[in-house]
C-alpha cells in the first residue's frame, strides 16, 4: 500500500501541512531540524508526493522548460541547466528542454510553450531573431526569464550581460601592446546581422577608437575542430594576424594549438584571447586570457523564474545584470 503524507507526518511528529511545505519546496519558514525529520521520514517510508494529483488540483504541470541554442556542450549552458535542475528538484518540478537553432525551431518552440506544456520557461538563446520569434505572441505564453539583451516583455524577466564593453577592453589591451592585425574569430550567428552586436561590437568599437581600419573577421568559433582549421589557414596566410580574439574559449584554445603546430610562440608571435572564462583556460599552455563572468553560478537567474511561479500576484518585469570582465593571463 502506498504510504501517505499523514504517515510521514506521524513519523516525523509534525503536521500534514508541514510535510506538504517541505516536500513541495514552497518558501515557507520551516526549521532545519524539522525539515530534516520530514525528509528522513519520507525516505524511510518510501513516500513520494503524488505529482499528478497535485498538478490537477493546482492546474499546473509542475514542469519548467529550458530553451537553449543547443542541447549542451557549452560550459555556461551546462551550468545553467544544472542550476535549473537543482532548483526544480527543490520545488517539486521537472525540467524539459527545447533546442532552438533556427527560425523554424523557434516558432515550433513558441507553439509548444503556448500549448501549456510547462508552467514557465528559462530562455537562453543567442540569436536576436530567434528570441523575438519566441516572444512574438504573448497570448498563452507562460512566465519567462530571458537571458538576452532584449526589451523586457510583459510577464518576463531579463538577464543582461555587458559583453560588448568587456570585449572592447580585451581588444584595447591587445592594441596597447602594439598589435595591429587583430583577427576576430566569430560564431556563425554573429556574421549574419545587419550590424555588429555583443562580442563583435566590442571588437569593432576598440579598433575604431584606435583608428585601425583593418578588419579580419572569420568564422570558426562554434566548435574546436572548425576553430583549429580556420586558425591554421589564417596563420599560414601571407599577412597573418599578430593577435586573435576568439568568440569562445574553446575556439581560443584551438587557436593556441594551431599556433604551436605552426611553430609560432604564444604570446610572442601571436596573442590569443577568448570569451567565456571556462576552467579549461587555466590549464592551457599558456593560460588563456579571456573575457567573461568571474563566477559561473546561475542561482540568481533560476530564482527569478521560481519567484514568479510561486508569487500570489503577477510580478512586474525585473532585470538583473551579470557583470563581465577581461582577465589577462599568459596568452596575451
Amino acid at each position: 500500500m502506498r504510504p501517505t503524507a499523514r504517515q510521514v507526518a506521524e513519523l516525523a511528529n509534525v503536521s500534514v501541512a508541514t510535510v506538504s511545505y517541505v516536500l513541495s519546496g514552497r518558501d515557507r519558514p520551516v526549521a532545519v531540524g524539522t525539515r530534516k525529520r520530514v525528509l528522513d521520514a519520507a525516505r524511510q517510508l518510501g513516500y513520494t508526493p503524488d505529482q499528478a494529483a497535485r498538478s490537477l488540483r493546482r492546474r499546473r504541470t509542475q514542469r519548467v522548460c529550458l530553451v537553449q541554442s543547443s542541447p549542451g556542450g557549452v560550459p555556461s549552458e551546462e551550468r545553467l541547466a544544472r542550476d535549473l535542475h537543482e532548483m526544480a528538484d527543490m520545488h517539486g518540478y521537472s525540467v524539459i528542454t527545447l533546442a532552438v537553432y533556427s527560425r523554424a525551431r523557434a516558432r515550433a518552440a513558441a507553439d509548444v510553450l503556448r500549448s501549456g506544456i510547462a508552467d514557465g520557461a528559462l530562455v537562453n538563446v543567442a540569436v536576436d531573431e530567434l528570441v523575438h520569434d519566441l516572444l512574438a505572441e504573448p497570448a498563452g505564453r507562460p512566465p519567462m526569464v530571458v537571458v538576452h539583451d532584449v526589451d523586457v516583455p510583459e510577464g518576463c524577466d531579463v538577464v543582461r550581460t555587458p559583453e560588448a564593453e568587456a570585449c572592447a577592453e580585451a581588444v584595447e589591451h591587445l592594441l596597447e601592446q602594439g598589435r595591429r592585425r587583430i583577427a576576430f574569430m566569430a560564431q556563425r550567428h554573429e556574421l549574419y546581422r545587419d550590424r555588429p552586436v555583443g562580442r563583435l561590437l566590442g571588437y569593432t568599437t576598440a579598433l575604431d577608437r584606435h583608428g585601425v581600419t583593418d578588419r579580419i573577421i572569420v568564422s570558426g568559433a562554434d566548435d574546436r575542430v572548425s576553430a583549429y582549421q580556420t586558425a591554421a589557414e589564417l596563420l599560414a596566410s601571407p599577412g597573418r594576424p599578430d593577435a586573435v580574439f576568439a568568440a569562445s574559449d574553446r575556439a581560443a584554445i584551438s587557436v593556441i594549438r594551431a599556433a604551436r603546430d605552426a611553430g609560432l610562440r604564444v604570446p610572442g608571435d601571436l596573442a590569443v584571447v577568448g570569451v567565456g572564462n571556462v576552467g579549461e583556460g587555466l590549464i592551457s599552455n599558456p593560460q588563456l586570457s579571456t573575457v567573461g563572468p568571474l563566477r559561473h553560478d546561475y542561482t540568481d537567474v533560476v530564482r527569478l523564474l521560481f519567484d514568479r511561479l510561486q508569487a500570489e500576484e503577477p510580478l512586474p518585469a525585473r532585470e538583473i545584470v551579470r557583470p563581465w570582465t577581461f582577465l589577462r593571463r599568459g596568452s596575451s
